[in-house]
């Protein structure tokens, strides 16, 4: 006898027994309706039902030499390939304590003989229809995740333009503003890890967030586009009016996002850290910072990280103002900034860290900038 036996339908049914008289009486009646597959043990019901083209569902007697098919259900229930293949016992043990061990095993019916044509029949449609509507489901599901996926990866890329096509402004305007995009980006993101488990950050400090600021840093300072060349570029020290004006890069910066965040027609987004780093980076712990002399934790957790990092690459490099500082004086008014200029939580981490942040300084550089 033929392993499997085909016919022109859809659905196919794997019918187990160890009686040729029953699986000729089976093939008879799912002929018209079903393809079929046999297996006269458990044992290559097993391997049917796990190969690469598994049946729709099972009908499977319980009384056969070897693996009886209590064993068998077991098994396919036990394997994530076979499991959710319906199974119908097709038996002659009709005690209800027989019928409940079926259900137990994992069984979805339990039909004894002999067989009525017409109940087999409906069954099978039935339990063939239920498999359907939940292979629909989980494959719509997949989909659907599929498409969140996609979308929220199409999202991401979107939000990473946005903030890169911005913070190229600033590259324009100041051959020195690329290197220390990347270097102070890398502190910000250094110095929130450090400090994501302290109990005065971890609140703002998820991972999600401080890839979020390690995207927004380069923002800090979007607003220089507004400022005058012959100030920006100034080589000697600014005049009390120039500085003034300088000063204002902050507001630019804070609006030119909120003016995108605008357009986003949202409260918050991804441009929230970007715009309290624009704006508010130049505030000082103690109030003695602009624009708005804001003091502490009134200032933006994601403002006082980059106020360490801006200032820690400010001090190592060179720039047409002044000459690059060493690392280790560039720490030592980083540490007398203390509780001043800066959180000293924050500073707390910087000292830590020093060295890291020498690393990535050193990693990003031109040859004219550090010491």
């Amino acid at each position: 006898m033929s392993d499997i036996i085909e016919y022109p339908k859809t659905h196919t049914i794997l019918v187990v027994d160890d009686s040729s008289d029953n699986i000729i009486l089976m093939s008879r009646l799912l002929k018209d309706h079903y393809k079929t597959k046999i297996a006269t043990n458990g044992e290559k019901a097993l391997k049917i039902a796990s190969s690469d083209d598994p049946p729709d569902l099972i009908l499977l007697d319980v009384m056969m030499p070897g693996m009886d098919g209590y064993e068998v259900c077991q098994e396919l229930k036990k394997n994530p390939k076979t499991a959710k293949i319906p199974v119908i016992f097709l038996t002659a043990k009709t005690d209800i304590e027989d019928e409940k061990r079926g259900f137990e095993v994992g069984a979805v019916d339990y039909i004894t003989k002999p067989v009525s044509a017409p109940i087999l029949l409906a069954r099978v449609k039935t339990h063939l229809l239920l498999k359907d509507s939940r292979d629909f489901l989980i494959d719509k599901n997949k989909f659907l995740e599929h498409e969140i996926y996609r979308r929220t990866q199409e999202i991401v890329a979107i939000q990473d333009v946005t903030i890169i096509a911005m913070g190229s402004l600033a590259e324009t305007r100041d051959s020195e503003t690329g290197n220390h995009i990347k270097r102070t980006q890398n502190y910000v993101k250094m110095l929130a890890m450090k400090l994501k488990n302290n109990p005065r950050f971890k609140h703002i400090l998820t991972n999600e967030n401080i890839e979020l600021l390690y995207k927004s840093a380069p923002l800090h300072d979007i607003g220089k586009v507004g400022v005058p060349d012959h100030i920006l570029l100034k080589p000697g020290k600014l005049t009390p009016k120039e500085f003034e004006i300088m000063e204002k890069h902050t507001v630019f910066g804070r609006d030119a996002i909120l003016a995108a965040e605008r357009r986003l027609e949202s409260p918050t987004s991804f441009l929230t850290f970007a715009r309290e780093i624009a704006y508010s980076h130049q505030e000082k712990w103690d109030g003695s910072g602009y624009p708005e002399g804001l003091t502490g934790d009134d200032i933006p957790i994601s403002a006082r990280l980059m106020a360490v990092a801006d200032v820690y690459d400010a001090l190592i490099t060179r720039r047409i103002y002044k000459p690059a500082f060493a690392h280790e004086e560039s720490v030592d008014i980083i540490k007398n900034g203390y509780a001043a200029h800066f959180d000293p939580d924050i500073v707390d981490a910087f000292i830590e860290i020093e060295k890291d942040l020498y690393e990535v300084a050193k990693k990003f550089k031109k040859e004219s900038e550090l010491k």
